[in-house]
């Protein structure tokens, strides 16, 4: 009976030792995956939403708006890649909107070029104050308005609701050394060079060409090489910075494509995410590693083919880039109707068919406002209406010229002032503010365009937002698609 007992308590020793082992395994890879959700929130620097605008765009389709900023910032150590001043804060290098569609299944990426010519409006400085708006100013100045690397990017956010009508639900601010160390870890991304590059082509202020840092044709460039090649801008095609964008944008696609090939999955994500949060700066939405991640892991069903790049309409005004409309604002209007670039619905709502501009008829009819300018004021205490408007109306293909808060918040009814000459096209806008009193107005009151001021009377609800139509050829011919080959649509000029 002793030996039984014996036989039976070694028995159960062993299984509670097996048990203990279990658990203590569990535990251990319990406690590694919190450790590594510590480090990657720990890695991840947020800025200030504080110098986000109360005067924001509503948020009107299930998908995401994402503002991805490439900084050419010189602090922590990015000076060592990219030169330059260690002080200095930076600028806006590379920026892109990701607009995630509603069904998850489409995105696509709308490049603003840096020397483009807009509106930037106030920024918050480090001592609370705001800067006055600028007009006609680049878009790379917005982010170094604020002085600071962590208020900066609520500047450029502000900047892109301003132009696009668009709420943005997250920004991202990557530094050289992120996107350095990203492309490490993917292994390297393939690219294609059109020409052998030297290094004068990079630095144009050297002496002698130098040695050769890229040779003619497709290869494999990861690190410093990689940061070299979205970067170059001379020696390629006609040396400007449109054409740079199109490299930049065969990258991503090309980046892209490597992460989607080795698997999003969170085992291949954390390495990913631990070299992106090490030089990282996002809004405090995407403020921790969960976050972060489930952001990440959202995008694992849209499909190379259907995420596109695209720049924004364009053309040269001297030495500058300046905004093509109507043509721009029909790209933001297919984006708030979650409509593809060739026009198809990714609302993700089974029961819309992709259709033309009869699909979804207006309350207000059908309206065309091209050619129309509006500057619309919001003469109401109700936050965000001026925004609400300007979506309105560019849905519809009025250009709004910008949106501001009126001298005074006490209007009841909504004002529609027109210069001289203007009232056949005054009249046109009435149609999309029911009951609003028209009023005549000097050319220096209305600057050439139509003032909407708007009362407690407007209700965004009224006029109901027209289906937007086909975007125009410009936008649509020059789409890239993440899975095309790296050496098509390289570049302009």
């Amino acid at each position: 009976m002793a030996g039984g007992r014996r036989r039976r308590s070694g028995r159960g020793s062993r299984l509670r030792l097996t048990l203990g082992i279990a658990l203590s395994l569990v535990v251990l890879a319990s406690a590694g995956v919190g450790w590594i959700y510590l480090k990657l929130t720990g890695n991840i620097d947020t800025f200030s939403a504080g110098g986000l605008s109360d005067n924001r765009p509503s948020g009107m389709s299930k998908g995401q708006n994402v503002l991805v900023i490439g900084s050419d910032a010189r602090t922590g150590g990015n000076s060592e890649l990219g030169g330059g001043s260690k002080d200095d804060v930076g600028r806006s290098d590379t920026a892109f909107l990701l607009h995630v569609y509603a069904d998850h299944r489409h995105a696509v990426a709308v490049s603003i070029p840096r020397d483009t010519l807009l509106d930037i409006p106030p920024c918050r400085l480090p001592d609370g104050s705001w800067t006055k708006p600028q007009n006609n100013a680049m878009f790379n100045a917005a982010f170094s308005v604020g002085q600071t690397v962590k208020g900066n990017p609520a500047c450029t956010q502000n900047t892109i609701e301003k132009l696009t009508g668009l709420r943005v639900d997250h920004t991202v601010v990557v530094d050289f050394k992120g996107f350095s160390r990203l492309t490490d870890v993917v292994g390297g991304v393939q690219v294609c060079v059109p020409q052998d590059i030297y290094q004068k082509d990079l630095n144009p202020n050297r002496a002698t060409r130098g040695e050769r840092i890229f040779a003619k044709g497709t290869q494999t460039v990861s690190g410093q090489k990689a940061l070299d090649y979205v970067r170059i801008r001379h020696g390629m095609g006609d040396g400007s910075d449109i054409g740079r964008i199109k490299r930049q944008q065969a990258f991503v696609a090309s980046l892209l494509k490597k992460i989607k090939e080795q698997g999003l999955t969170p085992a291949k994500l954390l390495p990913l995410a631990d070299a992106a949060t090490q030089s990282m700066t996002v809004d405090p939405g995407l403020g921790s590693a969960d976050k972060l991640l489930g952001f990440a892991m959202s995008l694992k069903d849209i499909d190379l083919h259907n995420t596109k790049f695209v720049t924004i309409p364009w053309r040269y005004e001297g030495a500058r880039v300046a905004i093509v409309e109507p043509d721009a604002s029909a790209l933001w209007a297919a984006l708030r109707a979650d409509r593809t670039i060739d026009g198809a619905d990714a609302s993700g709502k089974k029961d819309q068919k992709a259709a033309g501009p009869s699909a979804t008829p207006s309350a207000a009819g059908a309206v065309s406002g091209a050619g129309i300018d509006v500057a619309v004021y919001n003469g109401t205490t109700v936050t965000g209406l001026a925004a609400r408007a300007a979506r309105t109306l560019t849905d519809h293909g009025f250009t709004v010229t910008g949106t501001a808060t009126a001298s005074t918040q006490d209007h009841a009814t909504t004002v529609i002032e027109y210069g001289p000459g203007q009232e056949e096209k005054a009249r046109t806008v009435e149609r999309l503010f029911p009951g609003a009193r028209l009023t005549s107005a000097s050319a220096a009151e209305t600057a050439g365009g139509i003032n909407v001021i708007l009362g407690t009377s407007y209700s965004p609800a009224e006029p109901g937002p027209a289906q937007p139509g086909p975007l125009p050829s410009a936008v649509a011919d020059g789409a890239r698609s993440a899975d095309d080959d790296p050496c098509a649509n390289l570049s302009y000029g």
